[in-house]
């Protein structure tokens, strides 16, 4: 019996292989280099484009792992139409990087590769850390807006948003670090106005945003305003990435209230301090790359049964 364990360990073991640094080495060595080419001519004409990039892997990754069904546009049904993936952007760039792959390569890099491709080069061009990414992951076959309904939400406790993490195989430590992304980019008065002037409990705004940011946020975000008004997410650094972000949570300026959030747990709260101080021994950049690299595990495919390369992205093959 023992032995049979063994042997059906081994059978199904290797039936999803692991991911690996230039997976496209042999079959398309310049595979890296052009979606890299792509998002930077993107980049020039849109600065939110890196932002776009890194939130489109981000949002990918939280539904069935990282396997490009977000990418998927199926009518009144796609994922990427869910609520919780209001605001995700950047599709176009996806499908002009696999069309310039298809080119040169056909039928060779996954769409789920260029977006966590994509992703990287999004930090690099914001000056962030440069690292290398894993790829060989395969395309998913499903993609459904209501497989999208458990997203992280700006309205979230704190031991929600530890839960979906956990739920992803993610720790609290890669959720303060990912919530690092929020460096860069913008976000709408839409998700700041329950926050500005309806706090839940006791209504007015929440007391946790500091007094002397409260105003701009006000001025910036009016009562009767125009809802899809953006602002930086990061205050005073919104298209470069540095740990700004999250000295401005500790500060009381965190933009989105899912931020601030990181606040009312010690196990966060002590991580947030921990790169912060005299005796501050932790690197934000490292921790980032790390976690990144964690989340872009999440769920992949890898064999032939579990996923595709798509010839287009936004399509599943015939």
């Amino acid at each position: 019996m023992k032995n049979m364990i063994i042997v059906m360990f081994i059978i199904f073991g290797i039936s999803e292989a692991r991911l690996k640094v230039g997976f496209y080495r042999k079959t398309c060595p310049d595979a890296e280099s052009i979606v890299g080419g792509v998002v930077r001519d993107a980049a020039q004409f849109n600065p939110q484009i890196p932002a776009f990039m890194l939130r489109l892997h981000f949002h990918d990754c939280f539904v069935q792992g990282c396997d490009g069904s977000i990418l998927i546009d199926n009518g009144p049904i796609s994922e990427r139409l869910a609520v919780g993936h209001q605001g995700v952007k950047g599709f176009d760039v996806i499908d002009n990087a696999k069309a310039q792959l298809e080119f040169v390569c056909p039928g060779v890099v996954s769409c789920a590769d260029i977006v966590a491709i994509a992703a990287r080069d999004a930090v690099a061009f914001t000056f962030g850390p440069i690292y290398e990414v894993e790829t060989g992951r395969k395309d998913g076959f499903v993609s459904n807006i209501s497989l999208a309904d458990n997203m992280p939400d700006f309205r979230d406790s704190i031991h929600l948003l530890k839960k979906k993490f956990f739920d992803k195989g993610l720790s609290e430590k890669d959720l303060v670090v990912l919530t690092g992304a929020h460096t860069i980019g913008t976000t709408a008065c839409f998700f700041l106005m329950d926050r500005l002037y309806n706090f839940v409990p006791g209504g007015g705004p929440d007391p946790s945003i500091d007094p002397d940011f409260l105003p701009e946020l006000m001025e910036t975000c009016p009562p009767e305003g125009d809802i899809n008004f953006r602002l930086p997410i990061d205050h005073d650094s919104g298209e470069n990435f540095d740990n700004g972000i999250l000295q401005n949570i500790r500060s009381g300026f965190a933009v989105l209230q899912s931020d601030s959030k990181l606040l009312d747990d010690p196990a966060t709260k002590q991580i947030l301090d921990s790169y912060f101080g005299s005796t501050n021994q932790s690197s934000f950049e490292a921790d980032f790359v790390t976690s990144m690299v964690k989340m872009g595990r999440v769920g992949v495919k890898t064999s032939s049964k579990r996923g595709e390369i798509r010839r287009v992205c936004n399509t599943f093959n015939d």
